[in-house]
């Protein structure tokens, strides 16, 4: 829906150009996605958004940003949730593949060769990633050291293993390889099985 032009503040017009954006690449692609365009579905002269985003390549990374941001709420929230310590990483199995589905494109941008390849990530989106990674990484110092998750190596080692199973179960739903909400269902409570300690050796 087009939004019809009215005077904006700065904070407001950058939060619309990017919901504006983000709504572009998820029903068109991120190949539809021009500045013009932009400017056109938000309803602001066409050299607006280069008022804040400097160039396509900026706006891809300010959402892949703002991905990367969300998804480390969504583990911070969880961490500070009263129950035992693998009723909290089994639900954060749940809740990041429903991010990785409900959000596919920004996923893509977060963990795609669009921005990290192809394109040319900011600071800003480095700084992003490197923060939610870094509180990922001191989750699972914590879950292994209450016996969840292996301490057969260091945190950053299992950490990466263990992100790049959910990555990887994230990106074969996203890319149309499982369809069935249902195997969904079943392949996350055996990858948990698979990841976490068992409880009976764990007690």
């Amino acid at each position: 829906m087009t939004t019809s032009k009215k005077q904006y503040h700065h904070g407001d017009l950058t939060k619309s150009l990017l919901e504006a954006a983000a709504l572009i690449i998820k029903e068109q692609g991120v190949e539809s996605l021009s500045m013009r365009k932009l400017a056109d579905l938000v309803g602001v002269s066409r050299t607006a958004p280069y008022h804040h985003f400097k160039d396509k390549n900026t706006l891809l990374c300010a959402l892949a940003e703002q991905g990367f941001y969300e998804q480390e709420q969504i583990l911070s929230d969880l961490m500070k949730q009263e129950h035992s310590a693998r009723e909290r990483f089994t639900k954060y199995v749940y809740l990041y593949l429903e991010y990785a589905q409900l959000h596919s494109e920004t996923y893509d941008l977060m963990y795609g060769r669009t921005i990290w390849k192809a394109g040319k990530p900011n600071e800003a989106l480095k700084l992003a990633s490197k923060r939610t990674f870094k509180t990922w990484i001191e989750w699972v110092e914590v879950l292994q050291a209450q016996k969840v998750l292996t301490d057969s190596n260091t945190p950053l080692r299992i950490g990466q293993t263990t992100w790049a199973s959910l990555h990887g179960l994230a990106r074969l739903f996203i890319d149309g390889i499982y369809l069935e909400q249902s195997d969904l269902s079943d392949m996350i409570e055996q990858m948990v099985k698979n990841l976490c300690v068992n409880e009976s050796t764990s007690a």
